[in-house]
């Protein structure tokens, strides 16, 4: 797996700046641009490829197509699409937000690909595809039944990649990716955790009722079963998907008492916010969230190295600046 010049959207974001320098640590392409409009990633999560002959930044809205980024996908060996906004809460307050910045944005890519005849592609999906999943662990045949604005973005950009897929002769790699957690992440319960204790160590506000349970993978997990899919897709082609997550599962509270313990704080009151009647952490939140990978392990080879637990203690550890990155 080499390739001449790949183009990564959301470059400077959590997951995509892990995939800029994943490609880069291990020499697979000549030339990496990075597309993003820094809505969500940040310049400090590639500062270091800066000055490196390899790497160049574009600075551009991908809801709009513009020349200014439209044309660095002339020559392009693979995509890589991670641009989106990652709030999940957000779709419930301000659901054109996902609209555009999902849906918009990934018609604009892959328009722009068809132009510039590139049709090799990682799509970043989401796990909330599914919404409350009739069976766990959920296989990626399970019907998509989202039932979060974001979860509904990513269902539709993962037809309009199929219909490409059928058209115009695309490959895609459809990675549905579940709560990835590790350094550089900006946002989630972990980082909303370690913020509120920060304020106010005697108090932490746990939205929901504390027993939603899903899987976490680290970042390190994820970048190794990103690339697993993709050298897949390279050899047999057209639309593949996989779930992208862990073999286990933990609560909120149980990320709670991680956090808290880590923080090496004691008699800490967790006062409990009931958003729903059902005790999620905000309408449109799946309650129960584990999947089954079992696909990607039998075609791959790949597996986590971390369970749930251990990817939220390490995360928690990195965030506090407790390990070396």
């Amino acid at each position: 797996m080499k390739w001449g010049k790949v183009v990564v959207t959301g470059g400077a974001g959590f997951i995509g700046s892990h995939i800029v320098d994943y490609i880069a640590s291990h020499f697979l392409a000549d030339e990496i641009v990075v597309i993003d409009n820094f809505s969500s990633g940040s310049l400090k999560n590639v500062e270091h490829h800066l000055d490196k002959k390899y790497f160049k930044l574009v600075k551009a809205d991908l809801k709009q197509y513009d020349p200014s980024w439209v044309d660095t996908l002339k020559d392009v060996d693979v995509v890589f699409h991670l641009a989106a906004n990652p709030e999940v809460r957000v779709s419930s307050i301000e659901p054109r937000i996902h609209f555009n910045e999902n849906i918009v944005a990934t018609f604009n890519v892959l328009e722009a690909s068809r132009k510039h005849d590139v049709k090799m592609h990682f799509f970043a999906s989401s796990s909330t595809v599914y919404g409350d999943a009739e069976k766990i662990p959920t296989p990626e045949d399970h019907p998509l039944k989202p039932i979060s604005v974001y979860g509904a973005s990513k269902a539709a950009c993962e037809l309009l990649y199929y219909t490409y897929t059928k058209l115009y002769g695309f490959s895609v790699a459809v990675g549905r990716y579940a709560n990835i957690i590790g350094y550089r992440s900006n946002h989630g319960v972990i980082v909303d955790f370690i913020n509120k204790l920060r304020r106010n160590p005697q108090l932490l506000e746990i939205l929901g009722d504390g027993t939603q349970r899903k899987s976490y993978l680290h970042i390190s997990d994820a970048i190794e079963a990103t690339f697993a899919i993709i050298r897949y897709t390279e050899k047999e082609k057209g639309f593949q998907v996989f779930n992208i997550g862990n073999e286990d599962w933990v609560t909120v509270k149980e990320i709670a008492d991680i956090v808290v313990e880590e923080m090496g704080l004691r008699n800490v009151e967790y006062r409990f916010v009931m958003v729903t009647p059902d005790g999620r952490g905000w309408p449109g939140d799946v309650k129960l969230m584990l999947l089954d990978i079992t696909k990607i392990k039998s075609l791959t080879g790949w597996r986590p190295k971390l369970t749930s637990k251990d990817a939220v203690r390490k995360t928690v550890r990195e965030l506090l600046g407790k390990e070396n990155i």
